[in-house]
């Protein structure tokens, strides 16, 4: 396999006494109101603010599912119930790293009290950090880890998730250890998650497998991935791939529309990431193995408490149970919350039961005989 560059800090977070906020793990993935409210170091619940605080939330692209689905409503919706009077400024890159370097100075004009960023690429804005550094203006890196002066991040264990894929993906192929060749369709090199879930997924399979073709896939684009798709198809052979690993769940539509288009069957163990609507039909249909869950409940709810703590002047170390480095900034007080993985046989204990899905939204009549085989229907 290739050798690429990896974000030097992929693996530098240092946990010091991990736990999740409490109000947070309490949490289904989308109850709000059952949340707690934002606490001070002492643990106290944070004064009203004199004026109106106003919280910057930026996010990346609108080809992922979860930045617009989940992400952008809850984060709103948990800072409205933590301090009703806040005011959120809301803007997509839509993908384009310019367009996010001009959200930034269009937040820094406004005067927000805090930005929430998910960098479009995390070492791009590193100079926007810091402009809204020199401002005043803290920035909590959501997601995904920026570079720049950071005073917080909150995210999941991008290692574990790499993991949890990897050893689903070993577990779903029937070949001999050593003896199968795995795709791996990566993600956008330009975000740190990419190689925190890459090297978490090689931990599990290198020495396990044959690591036949591997790619980045520019912008998470399912265009890009179904193009990467086809050429290892050609490559290899319909024959000569017996299980893909792809970083996320838009990643691996565009893998299974590819292996559909070349007529590969069986299909191969298949890999994803986010819990996306469809990849969990994909999965109660057999044809995507497993994605993994991340409860947004709990990382939105970690995110306005630290957003509105940082507004406010409030330390945030109480509210963070790790630490993370990177190139620009040190010891940086950090929320990492515990993925899940989702396959067919526990769809209800996961996505059902934590609030994401209804069995009525995942069994709709394409998918009923599909669900009744999966058991979720009788």
């Amino acid at each position: 396999m290739p050798n690429r560059p990896r974000p030097p800090f992929g693996a530098s977070v240092r946990t010091r006494a991990r736990r999740l906020l409490a109000a947070a793990a309490a949490c289904l993935a989308l109850a709000v109101p059952a949340c707690g409210t934002a606490a001070q170091s002492d643990g106290s619940a944070l004064p009203p603010a004199d004026g109106v605080t106003t919280v910057g939330l930026l996010l990346p692209d609108a080809v992922t599912g979860r930045w617009e689905g989940f992400d952008r409503p809850l984060i709103a919706r948990q800072l409205k119930h933590i301090c009703p009077e806040c005011r959120i400024e809301y803007a997509n890159a839509r993908g384009n790293v310019g367009t996010q370097q001009q959200q930034v100075d269009t937040m820094i004009t406004e005067g927000v009290d805090a930005l929430v960023l998910t960098p479009v690429d995390f070492r791009a804005l590193r100079s926007s950090v810091k402009q809204a550094d020199d401002a005043g203006i803290p920035v909590l890196s959501y997601d995904r880890l920026t570079e720049g002066p950071i005073s917080g991040f909150v995210s999941f264990d991008g290692d574990e998730v790499g993991r949890l894929q990897g050893e689903a993906l070993l577990a779903a192929m029937d070949e001999p250890p050593g003896e199968a060749r795995v795709v791996m369709m990566n993600g956008d090199p330009t975000d740190p998650n990419t190689a925190a879930f890459e090297e978490g997924a090689l931990a599990v399979l290198e020495g396990e497998v044959e690591i036949a073709k591997a790619y980045d896939t520019p912008q998470w684009s399912p265009l890009n991935a179904n193009r990467n798709m086809s050429g290892a198809i050609a490559a290899l052979g319909p024959g000569g791939i017996d299980g893909v690993y792809a970083a996320n769940d838009a990643l691996a539509s565009g893998v299974l529309a590819a292996l559909k288009a070349q007529n590969v069957e069986p299909l191969p163990p298949l890999t994803g990431q986010d819990a996306e609507l469809s990849a969990i039909q994909d999965i109660v249909e057999g044809e995507q193995t497993m994605t993994v869950y991340k409860p947004f409940g709990p990382e939105t709810l970690a995110a306005a408490e630290m957003a509105l703590a940082l507004a406010r002047g409030e330390p945030v170390d109480a509210l963070a149970g790790a630490t993370v480095d990177t190139e620009s900034a040190k010891d940086v007080p950090a929320v990492l919350l515990n993925p899940i993985p989702v396959t067919a046989d526990n769809i209800e204990e996961t996505v059902v039961k934590r609030g994401m899905y209804t069995i009525e939204e995942i069994c709709t009549p394409k998918f009923v005989s599909a669900c009744e085989r999966a058991g979720l229907v009788g």
